[in-house]
């Protein structure tokens, strides 16, 4: 199981960290997230692609990267 680790901005209360764990959680191949509001970011560990991550957390109306 590999780790992805991604920088979230965006994010401003623990209501988005929900919205974004649960989108991360949606992406196949993930088999968990951890994401933090401060200093915003995730640690996504599965064999999820990382652009579909991404993809995700920008569908959930955020931006991220790959840390």
């Amino acid at each position: 199981m590999s780790e992805i680790k991604l920088k979230i901005t965006g994010m401003t209360c623990n209501h988005c960290v929900a919205h974004t764990k649960k989108a991360l959680e949606a992406v196949p191949g993930v088999e968990s997230a951890e994401v933090t509001l401060e200093p915003g970011g995730a640690v996504v560990k599965g064999e999820a692609d990382p652009r579909a991550l991404i993809e995700a957390v920008k569908e959930a109306g955020y931006q991220a990267e790959v840390a």
